[in-house]
């Protein structure tokens, strides 16, 4: 979801600032560390600096790290962890970005900066998060940080982008929970694909997301299929009830007409292809 950092380009500029810091060229794996030379701190943090101006990721991250290991107590210290968390994040180095937040609110828990930390711990796993098919560890610990971010600074920028990343992640979980259950109304698994359904419905994160037209209109599919008409009536006027213009209420209400049991609410809105109505994959 590397998007993402346009919509918190922003953000990401005020922080930069308030640090004396800016903006990233890739990280060589085998590239030789700095020879350890005891230097002033101003010089090595504006060297670290000047490389971050030129997007020298990895190359500021050394300078910055030099200022921690040889000024540990300084503040010119604190600020060079921030500095790498920033140039972590933007090399796409997710995970030493985590661990840098990690230790900066280990070390600064109460400084004014330890909003930026949280929320690009927060960050670095939203963009680390995959497409549904995959295990969704990321989009969990994700959601988490973002939480913590909107419940602890409300208000602040940080917490209003988290909120809407917060909103995206739900879409990604319930997106993986749908794609469980097609996967087991596929294999005829129709008990294990209405809890996966069910999930989408009853979670009330869940229910804001795109996902709940489609995960009403399954649960009528697999109720049919198990001849239970009651059940299925009843979720598609649900459907219709919350999704009337819908085009999976325009299919649902279809399906129960063929079967009989013509909901009393006609759909607003136009059915889909029939190859809407064929289980993705």
């Amino acid at each position: 979801m590397s998007a993402s950092k346009i919509r918190t380009g922003l953000i990401l500029a005020v922080v930069a600032a308030s640090a004396l810091s800016v903006t990233a060229c890739n990280r060589g794996a085998n590239r030789p560390k700095l020879a350890y030379e005891e230097r002033p701190v101003e010089a090595l943090y504006n060297t670290g600096y000047q490389r971050l101006q030129a997007q020298r990721w990895g190359d500021a991250i050394d300078y910055f790290q030099e200022v921690e290991r040889q000024h540990p107590y300084s503040e010119w210290s604190r600020r060079a962890i921030l500095m790498q968390i920033y140039a972590y994040y933007q090399d796409s180095h997710y995970q030493e970005a985590i661990a840098a937040s990690d230790r900066f609110i280990a070390l600064f828990p109460g400084n004014p900066s330890a909003p930026y930390a949280f929320y690009m711990k927060a960050l670095s796993n939203f963009e680390q998060i995959t497409d549904v098919g995959r295990d969704q560890g990321f989009a969990q610990a994700a959601l988490d940080g973002l939480r913590d971010v909107a419940r602890r600074y409300p208000g602040t920028p940080y917490a209003i982008d988290a909120m809407v990343k917060i909103d995206m992640v739900n879409d990604q979980l319930a997106g993986k929970e749908m794609s469980i259950g097609r996967y087991y109304q596929r294999a005829n698994q129709p008990l294990a694909a209405i809890n996966r359904y069910k999930a989408v419905i009853d979670n009330e994160a869940y229910q804001r997301t795109s996902h709940t037209p489609e995960a009403l209109y399954r649960l009528v599919e697999v109720y049919l299929t198990l001849g239970l008409k009651d059940e299925a009536v009843r979720n598609g006027a649900v459907l219709g009830h919350n999704y009337p213009g819908s085009p999976w209420y325009a299919e649902a209400y279809a399906l129960l007409t063929e079967e009989g049991s013509q909901p009393g609410v006609a759909p607003t809105g136009e059915r889909e292809s029939w190859l809407r109505r064929i289980i993705p994959g």
